[in-house]
């Protein structure tokens, strides 16, 4: 891939980590120019799982999705009618897991491909990728664990691997 292609990212908090019983409690997208859009979602009546260490990780209460989340089908229309055809994700396995409970629950279809970051790059970035993501949240000063800010975080580590390579060849 090349600088002249930039790519839009998305991340999701999950109520847990567990891949049967788990569900989107918030999403974040960045979008290739580098405009953030996050929502927090409302359980659909059949999400029952809750985690409280995952909880603590995010900061993100029942309370606050019930008062302040939007209906799923809503945020899945929203997702279609922002993102281009491929949004790319940092662990691919969660991601689409959510994703796909997000938009069944929805009963609507992505209009648009998730990948892994990993698509985006070679052998040599996927190697530099945790050192330059570390240290690219160290310069933004952000929390992570929030949707919005760890898009933005894998948009600006994407960046700044790029640039490294692009500075190198020249």
């Amino acid at each position: 891939m090349t600088s002249d292609f930039t790519p839009a990212f998305i991340d999701f908090e999950a109520s847990s980590l567990d891949l049967i019983a788990s569900y989107p409690i918030e999403v974040g997208i960045c979008m290739p120019d580098g405009e953030l859009h996050s929502w927090l979602i409302s359980p659909h009546v059949l999400w029952q799982d809750w985690s409280e260490s995952a909880e603590r990780i995010h900061g993100i209460s029942r309370e606050t999705l019930n008062e302040e989340g939007m209906a799923v089908a809503e945020v899945a229309q929203q997702l279609n009618s922002l993102l281009p055809d491929q949004v790319f994700c940092d662990a691919w396995t969660f991601d689409s897991f959510w994703l796909h409970r997000l938009f069944r629950a929805a009963k609507a279809q992505p209009n648009f491909q998730l990948e892994s970051i990993s698509m985006l790059l070679n052998s040599q970035q996927v190697r530099h990728w945790s050192g330059v993501r570390q240290q690219v949240i160290s310069d933004l000063g952000l929390p992570v664990h929030r949707a919005a800010n760890d898009a933005l975080i894998l948009h600006k580590t994407w960046e700044r691997i790029i640039f490294q390579d692009e500075a190198a060849v020249q």
